[in-house]
């Protein structure tokens, strides 16, 4: 009940950001002008700039991000679908202005977050995951199993969120600690290096 809850929920946010890009796009003018930016470092991108835990991911040197707003020390970005501040240091804007439309941006956002469809909901648990990572891999998350190597959404999938998690940045790697009841879950860059017993 709870799983098919979570599908549910995750529909929603889906439809909901679709609809709002889709508005967003449309009211966008046919020429918008678009500041990018080269990173020259790879970068943590923030959620909040005043928490400097809360990385969404890590960009990769060379990548273009467009810039929405800026202060003397952070660029705040949108890259890849997701939104958040890097520092400005290790970013060069780019020197000519980048047009946009606005139809093959919806396009795109419509086509990446199609809204959900309830006839396409898996029955399961299991064929949900059979459709999200085939069936080798299904059997093993819907048994409750863990192995080294695997990303954080399977980890996820297979036991669920975490009770807590305690990250450390170094560098750009994340190393976080996910606790479960029992068990500590060792995590590098959103793959699962170890795991051992919570000591008390």
């Amino acid at each position: 009940m709870l799983f098919e809850q979570n599908i549910v929920k995750r529909s929603m946010k889906k439809l909901l950001f679709s609809l709002f890009a889709a508005t967003f796009c449309l009211s966008l003018s046919s020429q918008d002008v678009v500041t990018t930016a080269t990173m020259t470092f790879s970068s943590r991108l923030f959620e909040d700039k005043d928490d400097l835990s809360s990385v969404i991911l890590i960009i990769p040197k060379d990548s273009q991000v467009e810039i929405i707003d800026s202060d003397s020390a952070y660029f705040k970005v949108y890259f890849e679908g997701d939104e958040g501040f890097i520092l400005k240091r290790h970013a060069v804007i780019d020197n000519a202005p980048q047009q946009r439309t606005a139809q093959p941006q919806l396009a795109s956002v419509l086509a990446n977050n199609p809204p959900p469809d309830a006839s396409r909901q898996p029955a399961s648990r299991l064929a949900y995951l059979e459709s999200k990572y085939g069936s080798s891999i299904a059997a093993r998350l819907d048994a409750r199993k863990i192995w080294r190597g695997m990303s954080a959404e399977m980890v996820k999938d297979s036991w669920g969120s975490p009770d807590k998690i305690e990250r450390e940045i170094s560098g750009n790697t994340v190393k976080e600690e996910w606790i479960y009841r029992n068990t500590l879950l060792y995590l590098e860059n959103n793959a699962l290096k170890d795991w051992g017993s919570v000591k008390r």
